[in-house]
């Protein structure tokens, strides 16, 4: 007799019958499948998000978006030495953008300078920094810009004139000044410091701005972040020299003139031009890893003196070129001593900025004006009332007083073409900006502020911008003072652009005077007139 094992209770699912049998294996199925798909979709979406780390660190943005155009959507004008140069469409729009791009092709314009088609890329985009990007990363950031919503935006035909319209002719900059190759860490070097490499000689391209000579990429030859001229600004040098560098600010001051565009201190400096977009758009949104990597690797790098100190022409002295036009327009600001106000005017005295090899930045300041930014006023646009032998004048003044010291203008013409090219709100040689912030937008609109602007004397200011700001602050709590006086001033202009009761002092004199009105009524409430 053969031993039978005691039958066992029956499970649930033994007792169903076929149907429902398929029926769960079918549900089994599923989540199992689910469960498969749900790893590469997590996978790629931290693929996509660190993809758009990286193309914020390379600032894809600045160049790929027009002026009112669509993010990444391309046709941003470059002004270059051979000519405007469009930048193309970074959307995934199969038409007129990279829809139709493999990771391998985006890999060869980024490693190579090689488009799709086999063609040259001009060294405008800079194919020769972000050869030194690793596949991975390449991958990463292509990944991203495939995720964008798509735009159809054909490019729009470059301004080249023979024979550089014709790419093959690339062949001979490329042979003299290119060499393809991912970035190769330092055995010797710390990884933070690999790291910070990384990142200024790779996706930072900040040589492009900042080497001494443009037109030979990132060569050997170029002068290595020594400081240049970039779309009429100039770009400092960024080395370890005590003048001229970096190397008399601390770690922690570079560190927050990289985040926020001011370095307070005894260094003072404030971002203007493509650096504070760059700042913006870019280097804000870093890790402080990140920004204390990139400094601790600019640390590692040659000093480079821009120019002697010893050669410098005196202007230390009260009859100097320059310090009567000093006194009547900036003194009541800056001070007489150059020194400002701690934490609303920068210091001119001691500032590095200030005294940069070339004086492009300078002028551009002082006729463009500046934008409230980290906490410090707005700067009206004071060169619109200067003749150019001012601006020049006390340029070199500022450049060279209170122990500062700078090259001369040496440059005919120079302040007349920056004039030319400076087209900003508060100069009023350009339209009224849009406010950035949604939430400022839309407390200084539900304010009532288009209707209390319209019309307004500038004896009124005080009285109406204080009625103002109590509304705006109460609608919008946790926005920058910053952005209620640039958005306050960005709805007056557009209320009072036109009106011609302006037209005798000047709308850079009225809009860059509202502006600072604002300010100083939102810093100081305590200071703010009697309402009549």
């Amino acid at each position: 007799m053969r031993y039978r094992r005691p039958a066992l209770p029956l499970r649930p699912w033994r007792v169903l019958n076929r149907p429902a049998l398929a029926a769960v294996a079918l549900a089994l199925g599923a989540h199992a499948a689910a469960a498969q798909s749900a790893a590469p979709a997590s996978a790629d979406a931290d693929l996509i998000k660190r993809g758009e780390y990286l193309a914020t660190a390379g600032d894809c943005v600045a160049c790929h978006t027009a002026p009112d155009g669509k993010p990444f959507a391309g046709n941003y004008v470059l002004n270059t030495p051979i000519g405007k140069i469009r930048t193309p469409n970074l959307t995934p729009d199969p038409e007129t953008g990279l829809g139709r791009w493999s990771a391998d092709d985006f890999y060869r314009a980024f490693h190579e300078g090689i488009t799709k088609d086999g063609s040259y890329l001009y060294p405008a985009f800079p194919f020769a920094w972000y050869t030194k990007v690793t596949r991975a990363d390449s991958d990463a950031i292509f990944a991203y810009l495939k995720s964008l919503p798509a735009v159809h935006e054909p490019r729009k035909p470059s301004e080249i004139p023979f024979p550089f319209n014709i790419r093959t002719a690339l062949i001979t900059w490329r042979t003299a000044f290119f060499t393809a190759g991912e970035f190769q860490p330092d055995p010797q070097a710390s990884p933070e410091v690999n790291r910070g490499g990384y990142l200024v000689e790779g996706l930072g391209h900040c040589g492009m701005c900042h080497n001494a000579n443009k037109i030979v990429g990132n060569s050997g030859l170029a002068g290595k972040l020594g400081g240049g001229v970039i779309d009429g600004w100039y770009a400092p040098n960024i080395t370890p020299d005590d003048h001229t560098g970096i190397g008399a600010w601390s770690d922690e001051q570079v560190v927050t003139y990289l985040k926020t565009g001011a370095a307070p201190g005894k260094q003072p400096g404030v971002a203007a031009g493509p650096m504070r977009q760059t700042i913006e758009e870019s280097l804000s949104k870093l890790t402080d890893a990140d920004l204390k990597a990139m400094v601790a690797y600019l640390r590692t790098q040659k000093a480079k003196e821009s120019y002697k100190v010893k050669d410098i022409q005196a202007f230390n002295q009260a009859d100097a070129p320059g310090a009567a036009t000093y006194l009547s327009y900036c003194s009541s600001c800056h001070k007489p001593d150059g020194r400002g106000v701690e934490g609303a005017i920068p210091a001119l005295a001691g500032n590095t900025s200030v005294q940069a090899q070339g004086p492009e930045t300078v002028i551009r300041v002082i006729l463009g004006g500046l934008a409230a930014q980290n906490g410090y006023a707005p700067m009206p646009a004071i060169g619109v009332g200067m003749t150019d032998q001012e601006v020049a004048d006390v340029t070199d003044y500022v450049r060279n007083a209170w122990g500062n010291a700078a090259p001369v203008i040496s440059e005919r013409g120079i302040v007349a073409t920056s004039r030319k090219a400076t087209e900003t709100m508060l100069a009023g040689s350009a339209p009224c900006a849009e406010i950035a912030q949604p939430e400022v937008a839309k407390a200084i609109a539900e304010s009532g502020a288009a209707q209390s602007l319209a019309g307004l004397e500038p004896e009124n200011f005080i009285p109406v911008i204080d009625a103002l700001l109590p509304k705006i602050r109460a609608a919008a709590p946790e926005a920058k003072g910053d952005d209620i006086v640039n958005g306050l001033t960005t709805a007056f202009c557009k209320a009072a652009r036109q009106d011609p009761r302006y037209d005798k002092a000047g709308w850079h004199a009225v809009i860059g005077s509202f502006s600072s009105v604002t300010y100083s009524q939102l810093k100081n409430p305590e200071l703010r007139a009697a309402k009549p």
